[in-house]
């Protein structure tokens, strides 16, 4: 994989941004096993800067180690501090998934959107109700006391 070469005010705004973040991978004492890389690889083209915790590994180690990660993901070092490695890498481009073909309409969801166009223009026609009785100045009750039929009221509200 082609080596990246940061220039000095690009590793600075990238050590600004890496400021904030936390660690996303853990390397302990296995080392840099193939499952480590894989979740390497995906925080990198997740987040393209991370930040990575080493434990129980010596200095000479750790900077063998930066290395090694960078040439495997084809990333760059940004920042050691520490124990904790910044490494920066450009998203990669992924595949586009195939279009598949439209698939027909299914019998049972166009009965049901037929369902709902029905219910929609009951909605609008009970609002259309409602609004031509407030234009004249009657307010239907919601909820009739038992026994009693639905009425408008004759006052405007807020009137005697």
């Amino acid at each position: 994989m082609p080596k990246i070469e940061l220039t000095p005010a690009t590793r600075q705004a990238l050590r600004a941004r890496a400021h904030a973040l936390n660690p996303v991978v853990t390397i302990a004492g296995n080392g840099l096993a193939s499952s480590v890389l894989a979740e390497l690889e995906r925080s990198l083209q997740a987040h393209e800067l991370i930040k990575v915790r080493t434990q129980g590994i010596e200095r000479e180690e750790r900077e063998a180690l930066l290395a090694d990660i960078c040439d495997q993901l084809g990333a760059a070092p940004v920042q050691r501090i520490g124990n904790i490695l910044v490494i920066w890498r450009p998203r990669r481009e992924e595949k586009a998934p195939e279009k598949k073909a439209p698939t027909p309409p299914n019998p049972a969801t166009a009965k049901s959107a037929a369902a709902f166009a029905a219910a929609a223009r009951r909605a609008v026609l009970a609002k259309a109700s409602a609004e031509q009785k407030r234009a004249e100045g009657k307010r239907p009750w919601r909820n009739p006391p038992q026994g009693q039929t639905p009425r408008t009221r004759t006052t405007p509200r807020g009137g005697r």
